[in-house]
């Protein structure tokens, strides 16, 4: 029986990795194992970070919205337990960019909810 040489099937898979490691500083994108060791740590990095981008992003809408209360006369959690009593059914990333983009409609908002 002919001995069966992997050599293919690394080359591709050593290739792969540096292909994924492209753009690294230094020996980092250039030598297997240092972009290896590297890749593996950056793809931990990221899968975090997709979790933490929705909490950033969250906590940024109600920073938003809570500023624009503040600027009506009216607090954060005062307004939100209003909008629930009202049965206002509006997310926190539109209630944002109603705070940001049409403050009109989001004072006429806080007025439904003052009542």
């Amino acid at each position: 029986m002919a001995k069966i040489k992997h050599s293919v099937a690394t080359r591709k898979r050593k290739k792969k990795l540096l292909k994924q490691a492209k753009g690294f500083w230094g020996d980092s994108s250039k030598q297997y194992q240092q972009a290896r060791r590297v890749l593996m740590h950056a793809l931990k990095y990221a899968y975090r970070d997709r979790r933490n981008k929705k909490r950033e992003i969250r906590a940024l809408w109600i920073a938003r919205i809570n500023a624009a209360c503040r600027e009506v006369g009216i607090t954060y959690s005062v307004f939100m337990s209003g909008l629930k009593k009202s049965k206002i059914n509006l997310d926190r990333k539109i209630l944002a960019d109603l705070a940001v983009r049409d403050s009109h409609a989001f004072k006429k908002l806080v007025d439904v909810v003052k009542k």
